[in-house]
C-alpha cells in the first residue's frame, strides 16, 4: 500500500524544548507554537529557575510572546541543585506551577554549572518527588574528563541510572535526547509501568557523528549528547519508530547565536524548531511507519505525563517548504536552523 500524501495526527507535544528568554524567545517560540499544543521547558537559563516565583515568572515571560491566537501551554520545569528545597518544590508541583524537575549533571551542557554534583545531596527531593508522583527529567551524561565524550551516556546508564531506579523504585523518569543503542535497550528493560521513558530529537535520527565533519567542521551539528555512529541512529530509528510507549517525541531544539556557534569554543545545540514536526514525519516516511508518528508525537508523552492528548489535529502534506536561512532576532544577533535554506519533504498546513 503506498504511503499517504496527506497525513492527519492528533496535534503534538514537546517534551524537551529550550527557548531561553528576552528577544531570543520572542524569535523562536513562533516555530513550536504553531506545531505544538505543549512543550516541556528547560530551566537552565541565567539565573536559573530554582524557584515557584521563577517559574511563573518565566512562565509569564512566554505567554506574552505568544502570536495572538496561540493554543500553547508551556510546561514548566524546576532546575535541581544540590541545595534544592523539597518543600518548594513540593509546593511548586501541587500548585501547578511546575510538572517535572530538570536534572543536569554539573557542568554537562549549556548553563548547567550550577547542576548536580552527588545525587546523595538530593536525596531527600526524589524521595519528595517519589511520593508525590512528580516525574524527574534527566540529561544522561557522566561528566568526568576521563571518559570519552562518546561513551558518556552508555556509562551513565550503569553507573548512575541503575542505581538510582533501585533506590528509587516509585520515581518516575524520563532519559532525554538518547543517542545510543545501550539507552535504547536500558529504557525498554525498565519501562514496564511506565516507571521510566525516553525522548529522542529530530536531529539524533537524521545525523551521525560523520556528519559534523563533512568537508570540515559543522558546529551547528554539534549538541550534548554528542551524537555518535550509525548504528546507534538506527537503533534510534527503529525505536521512535516501533509505537512503544516508552518512546517520545523531544526535540531539545536549542537556538544560539551564530556567532557563539561559530566561535573557538561554540556553544552545544541544535535549533530545530522551524521544521521539527516535518523532520519528524520525513523520518517515519522513510521507516515506513507513517502510522506510528502519531503515538510518538501525539500520545505517548501525554500518557508518561498523565495528561489527556490534545484536543485538536495537525495536517501535514507531502512535498515541503524551505526552511529559513536565517532567524532574525531583535538584539542583533541571527540563529542558523537545522537544514537552513533546504526544503523538507513534508510541510504543515494552518
Amino acid at each position: 500500500m503506498p504511503a499517504p500524501d496527506r497525513l492527519v495526527i492528533r496535534r503534538p507535544d514537546d517534551w524537551h524544548l529550550h527557548l531561553r528568554e528576552g528577544a531570543m524567545l520572542r524569535a523562536v517560540l513562533p516555530f513550536t507554537a504553531r506545531r505544538f499544543g505543549r512543550a516541556i521547558i528547560m530551566p537552565n537559563l541565567k539565573p536559573p529557575v530554582t524557584t515557584v516565583a521563577r517559574a511563573r515568572a518565566y512562565r509569564d515571560e512566554i505567554m506574552a510572546a505568544l502570536p495572538p491566537g496561540a493554543a500553547f501551554r508551556p510546561l514548566m520545569t524546576c532546575y535541581l541543585t544540590d541545595g534544592a528545597d523539597p518543600d518548594e518544590i513540593d509546593r511548586g508541583f501541587r500548585d501547578g506551577d511546575w510538572v517535572a524537575v530538570k536534572l543536569y549533571p554539573a557542568h554537562a551542557t549549556t548553563n548547567s554549572a550550577h547542576g548536580v554534583t552527588d545525587l546523595a545531596r538530593v536525596r531527600p527531593v526524589l524521595q519528595r518527588m517519589e511520593r508525590i508522583g512528580m516525574p524527574l527529567l534527566i540529561h544522561g551524561e557522566v561528566t568526568d574528563p576521563e571518559i570519552d565524550i562518546f561513551d558518556r551516556e552508555a556509562v551513565f546508564l550503569e553507573r548512575t541510572l541503575a542505581p538510582l531506579l533501585a533506590e528509587h523504585p516509585g520515581l518516575r523518569i524520563v532519559l532525554e535526547h538518547v543517542t545510543t543503542a545501550d539507552a535504547v535497550a536500558f529504557v525498554r528493560a525498565n519501562a514496564a509501568g511506565g516507571r521510566l521513558g525516553a525522548t529522542i530529537t529530530a536531529h539524533h535520527l537524521i545525523v551521525n557523528r560523520t556528519h559534523m565533519f563533512q568537508g570540515g567542521i559543522r558546529p551547528h551539528l554539534y549538541c550534548l549528547p554528542i551524537a555518535k555512529r550509525e548504528t546507534h541512529r538506527l537503533a534510534l530509528r527503529e525505536a521512535a519508530a516501533s509505537g512503544e510507549a516508552c518512546f517520545f517525541l523531544g526535540t531539545d531544539s536549542a537556538p544560539h547565536p551564530i556567532a557563539d556557534k561559530e566561535s573557538a569554543c561554540g556553544c552545544a545545540g541544535v535549533f530545530t524548531a522551524p521544521s521539527a514536526i516535518e523532520l519528524y514525519a520525513e523520518v517515519f516516511d522513510e521507516m515506513g511507519a507513517l502510522d506510528r508518528l502519531e503515538a510518538f508525537a501525539s500520545l505517548n508523552g501525554p500518557r508518561f505525563y498523565r495528561m489527556d492528548p490534545n484536543p485538536g489535529t495537525i495536517t501535514l502534506q507531502r512535498g515541503g517548504e524551505t526552511v529559513p536561512e536565517r532567524v532574525a532576532v531583535a538584539s542583533g544577533s541571527e540563529v542558523l536552523p537545522f537544514r537552513a535554506g533546504e526544503a523538507t519533504r513534508w510541510r504543515l498546513l494552518d
